[in-house]
C-alpha cells in the first residue's frame, strides 16, 4: 500500500513539474509562434516588383523583421497572382489568404461607405497638402475606424503619390470634350457621381480589363498615375495624356484584424510600427517618381 501510494505521489509531482515547464515553455513562445516556429504572413498585390506598391510592402515586411525579435517570414504574391485589390479586402476581412496589402479606398465601398472619400477628385490642393492629410491621425481616424468596424481590416498607414490624369485615345484640351466620354472609373458610387457632374459617362471596370477595354472601344479613357500607366502599358491603348490632375493616389497599407489578434503582441506592435513607416516611405517613393516615369513615356514617344 504504501509503495502504491508513494508511486502515486511520485506520479503527481513529476506531472505537475511537466505541466509547469509545459506552460513556462507556452509562455516563452508566445513571441515566436507555438514553440519558436516561424509566423508566416501572406500579401498580395496586383502589380510587379518594380512598383512602388510592391517595393513598400517589401520594406513593410524589412521593417516588421527589424523590429520583432521573433522568427517571422513574408510570402508576398505579385502580378495579381491572388485576385485584384477588391478581393485581397474581402480576403482580409475574412481572415483568410492574405494577411496584408495595399488597397485603393474605393475597393472597400462594399463595407465602408466614407472610406472613397480619400478617392474623391480635387479633394487636396496640392501633393504638400496631400501629405499633411495623410500624416495626420485625427484627420484620417473617422475613416481608420469605419474600416475597421465594419470590415474588421486595419489601415496601418498610407502609401500612394501619384498625380492621376486621364489616359485616352483621341486628345482632348477642354472640358466640353470631356462631356459622353466613356471613363473607366473604380467601383466606388462617388467616383461615378463625380465624373457624371462634368457629364462624361463613367464605366465600371476591373482594373484588369481596363487595356483591353480601351482597345476594343468599350471605353475611350481610364483615370491613372504614370507608375500605373507604365506597368498595364496603358500607352499602348491610350496614346494621349489629358493633363487634368484631378487626384493624388491614397493607398492604405491595410491588414486583416482576424489575423492580427492571433498574432503575440510584440510582433502586433512591430506590425503597427512598421505599417506607418512603410506608409511614409511608400509616400516619398511614388511622389518622387511620378513625373519622372511621365517624362520617360513622354521622351521614349509611349504618350
Amino acid at each position: 500500500m504504501k509503495t502504491t501510494l508513494g508511486i502515486v505521489i511520485a506520479f503527481v509531482v513529476c506531472l505537475g513539474a511537466f505541466i509547469a515547464l509545459r506552460s513556462q515553455r507556452t509562455d516563452d513562445a508566445s513571441d515566436t509562434g507555438a514553440f519558436g516556429e516561424t509566423i508566416v504572413l501572406k500579401g498580395a498585390t496586383q502589380f510587379d516588383e518594380e512598383h512602388a506598391f510592391t517595393r513598400t510592402l517589401r520594406k513593410f515586411a524589412e521593417l516588421v523583421e527589424q523590429y520583432y525579435e521573433g522568427p517571422v517570414a513574408f510570402d508576398l504574391y505579385v502580378n495579381s497572382e491572388l485576385g485584384l485589390e477588391k478581393d485581397y479586402f474581402g480576403y482580409m476581412s475574412q481572415g483568410v489568404s492574405v494577411d496584408y496589402g495595399i488597397v485603393s479606398p474605393s475597393h472597400m465601398s462594399t463595407f465602408s461607405a466614407i472610406a472613397p472619400i480619400l478617392d474623391v477628385p480635387f479633394l487636396f490642393r496640392d501633393v504638400e497638402h496631400w501629405e499633411k492629410v495623410l500624416s495626420s491621425d485625427a484627420t484620417v481616424a473617422p475613416i481608420v475606424q469605419d474600416v475597421s468596424e465594419k470590415a474588421d481590416v486595419m489601415i496601418l498607414g498610407y502609401a500612394g503619390g501619384g498625380v492621376r490624369n486621364l489616359i485616352v485615345k483621341s486628345p482632348v484640351t477642354n472640358l466640353e470634350e470631356l462631356k459622353g466620354l466613356n471613363i473607366r472609373v473604380m467601383g466606388s458610387p462617388i467616383q461615378t457621381r463625380m465624373f457624371q457632374a462634368i457629364g462624361a459617362a463613367p464605366s465600371v471596370i476591373a482594373y484588369s480589363e481596363v487595356y483591353n477595354a480601351i482597345q476594343t472601344g468599350v471605353i475611350d479613357a481610364a483615370e491613372n498615375e504614370a507608375a500605373g500607366t507604365q506597368q498595364m502599358k496603358f500607352y499602348e491603348v491610350g496614346p494621349e495624356i489629358c493633363l487634368t490632375q484631378h487626384a493624388i493616389t491614397v493607398r492604405p497599407i491595410c491588414f486583416s484584424g482576424k489575423s492580427f489578434r492571433r498574432l503575440p503582441a510584440s510582433l502586433q506592435d512591430a506590425i503597427v510600427r512598421a505599417g506607418r513607416e512603410a506608409g511614409a516611405f511608400g509616400r516619398k517613393l511614388e511622389s518622387a517618381e511620378d513625373a519622372t516615369i511621365l517624362a520617360k513615356m513622354e521622351s521614349d514617344g509611349k504618350v
